[in-house]
C-alpha cells in the first residue's frame, strides 16, 4: 500500500455528502482517510435552510472541518458546484490544501458567479420556487435535473431521488471572493472532466477546463461518483502517491 491520503470530497448542488457513498467505501478500503461533508440546507443538513446561507456558508462549512479535524496536505475536491465551493475553501485554509481537484466540476475565477459564467444556470431562475422565504432551484422533480445528473439506471435515480433536495439559487448567483487567487492557482490540480458537461461549454468557458497538472476525461454522465464510482475511486488514488507537492 502506498502513502496515506487525507480526501475531502465536497458534493455539488443539490446533493449531500451521501452521494459519495460507494467511492468513499472503495478509498477507505485501500487505508485512506476520507471525509464527505454536507453542505448547510442540503441533504442530511436540510434543516438548517434559510434565505441567508450562501454560497460563502457553503465554504465556511467546508473550512471548518479541515480546522476542526485538524486536516493537513489534503485532496480536495469538488464535484459540479462544489468546485467553486473547494477553491473558496483553499483560499481560506491554504496552509491545509495540498491538492485541489474538480470533479466534472464548475471552475470561477476570482470576481465571478455562477449564474453570471453559465447561462443554463441563470435560466434556471425561471422555475425558481421561493420556501420560508428561499429562492429554490433545481427540483428534483423536474426533469432538467436528471438530465443535468445524467443517471439513467432506474435504481441509482430512484436511490439519488429519496436523497436529493432543491438548492439555493443565492449560491449561484454570489460571486466567488478570492483573497489569494494567485496562490490557489499555484495548487497542484487536477481535472476530470466528462465529455458530456464539455459539449455544453463555450469559448473562454471551456478553455478553463483543459488548464491543470492533470487533466483527465471520464466518459460518462455528470454524476459520475454515482455512474462510475469505481473508475472515480481508481483516478483519485492515483493522486495518493504524488507526495505532498502533487506533482
Amino acid at each position: 500500500m502506498g502513502k496515506k491520503a487525507t480526501y475531502v470530497l465536497v458534493h455539488g448542488a443539490g446533493h449531500g455528502g451521501w452521494c459519495y457513498q460507494r467511492v468513499a467505501r472503495l478509498l477507505r478500503a485501500q487505508g485512506h482517510e476520507v471525509h464527505t461533508p454536507t453542505l448547510t440546507g442540503l441533504g442530511d443538513r436540510s434543516h438548517l435552510l434559510t434565505p441567508e446561507v450562501s454560497l460563502e456558508t457553503h465554504i465556511t462549512d467546508v473550512v471548518a472541518l479541515l480546522e476542526c479535524e485538524d486536516l493537513h496536505e489534503v485532496i480536495l475536491a469538488g464535484h459540479s458546484y462544489g468546485g467553486i465551493v473547494v477553491t473558496g475553501a483553499a483560499d481560506r485554509a491554504l496552509d491545509r490544501v495540498g491538492q485541489l481537484v474538480f470533479l466534472d466540476a464548475a471552475i470561477l475565477y476570482d470576481g465571478e458567479s455562477l449564474a453570471a459564467v453559465t447561462p443554463a444556470i441563470a435560466a434556471m431562475h425561471a422555475e425558481a420556487q421561493v420556501v420560508d422565504g428561499v429562492d429554490l432551484v433545481l427540483w428534483p422533480d423536474m426533469p432538467i435535473a436528471r438530465a443535468i445528473y445524467g443517471v439513467e439506471d432506474e435504481a441509482d435515480w430512484a436511490w439519488m431521488r429519496q436523497r436529493l433536495r432543491p438548492h439555493p439559487w443565492r449560491a449561484f448567483n454570489d460571486v466567488l471572493r478570492l483573497r489569494q487567487p494567485d496562490a490557489v492557482a499555484r495548487l497542484p490540480r487536477t481535472l476530470i472532466n466528462c465529455p458530456s458537461t464539455l459539449e455544453r461549454r463555450h469559448g473562454e468557458s471551456l478553455e478553463r477546463y483543459f488548464v491543470g497538472d492533470r487533466v483527465w476525461e471520464l466518459d460518462t454522465g455528470h454524476d459520475l461518483m454515482i455512474t462510475e464510482p469505481e473508475k472515480t475511486a481508481e483516478l483519485l488514488l492515483r493522486l495518493a502517491d504524488l507526495g505532498p507537492a502533487g506533482r
